[in-house]
């Protein structure tokens, strides 16, 4: 077990160094194409000074965490579908941000191109793990030390909805200088922990990447920042979390570990629901971070309780699966 740590440990390092590395080779470029990113008229009117500041830096997460990932823990099963399951994301996230950087079409994808890649990585996954990896169709129940048989067809369409909820609701939190990073690494911290509660020591060692990954992104990403991650980071993000809670079987457990990306995707279909029902918004404006802003919070402060709130989140998914423990 000491091994594993120790490799987890090596993995956050390696991304961390290579991620900050990249930064002053990456911005630069970035900037000299002029992806810079477009801020929606509807939004806070302090955001309209980031105009402009590069987008797509996604690419160096995903290139830390890949060259962690296989530095430390090679070409095992475990790692690669995870590593694979955050390519595919990460791809799509890159044709999005393409088309609306790069082709200057403000929607990027349209909302059916995008959902529908999501669901055939998502069916494609499950069947993965099914018939090829082997892992079965049971998932744990948080703070019961049951599980439960979902039946494979009926893990398979489970797996779907994970996995399009966790893309979008990391995309959707993906908001503020260094709020989805700084929650991610809430989120993958306490993925290394379940890993080893689990016996998963490849993704433990994936996970450790992540954050590391995601600390690295941090330095040019906090408030002012110097790059966006794009939906090509935000996206990628949301396959490593999904792909990390399926092959550990804690997907419900997600729910809690995730619990900021659950809040704000929730405050926008609320959002969405009332105003359609209503015609009146229960929120200034969703997601919920733009809310806080529009009620007069400056923009590090939203940061710091949502980050507050993701590390509490993290510890209490850690705490219903309690029954690893013993």
């Amino acid at each position: 077990m000491m091994g594993a740590i120790w490799q987890s440990g090596l993995a956050a390092a390696i991304a961390f160094m290579v991620t900050a590395v990249m930064g002053p080779l990456m911005i630069p470029l970035l900037t000299r194409l002029k992806f810079g990113q477009n801020i929606r008229e509807d939004g806070p009117k302090r955001h309209m000074a980031k105009a402009g500041t590069p987008t797509m830096g996604g690419v160096m997460i995903i290139t830390g965490v890949m060259a962690a990932t296989f530095m430390t823990a090679g070409s095992g099963l475990e790692a690669l579908t995870a590593v694979l399951v955050m390519i595919a994301l990460a791809a799509i996230g890159f044709w999005d941000d393409y088309i609306k950087v790069v082709l200057k079409r403000s929607l990027g994808l349209r909302a059916r191109e995008k959902l529908g890649l999501q669901l055939l990585i998502g069916l494609l996954f499950g069947l993965f793990l099914i018939y090829f990896f082997d892992r079965g169709s049971t998932i744990l129940i948080p703070f019961s030390g049951y599980s439960i048989d979902l039946m494979t067809v009926g893990y398979i369409l489970f797996m779907i909805v994970v996995l399009v909820a966790s893309s979008n609701a990391v995309n959707l939190t993906d908001g503020l200088d260094g709020l989805a990073a700084g929650v991610t690494v809430c989120v993958a911290g306490a993925y290394v922990i379940i890993a080893y509660l689990t016996g998963h020591h490849e993704i433990m060692t994936f996970a450790g990447a992540v954050g590391g990954a995601c600390l690295g992104f941090l330095i040019y990403n906090q408030y002012p920042a110097r790059v966006f991650m794009g939906d090509t980071g935000s996206m990628a993000l949301g396959g490593a979390v999904a792909a990390m809670a399926a092959l550990t079987r804690t997907e419900l457990a997600l729910i809690l570990v995730g619990l900021v990306y659950v809040i704000e995707t929730l405050s926008v279909a609320l959002q969405v629901i009332s105003y359609q029902t209503t015609r009146r918004r229960l929120f200034l404006m969703a997601p919920l971070h733009h809310h806080f802003e529009l009620k007069g919070w400056p923009e590090q402060k939203v940061v710091r309780v949502f980050w507050l709130c993701g590390l509490a989140s993290a510890i209490l998914g850690i705490i219903s699966l309690k029954a690893l423990w013993q």
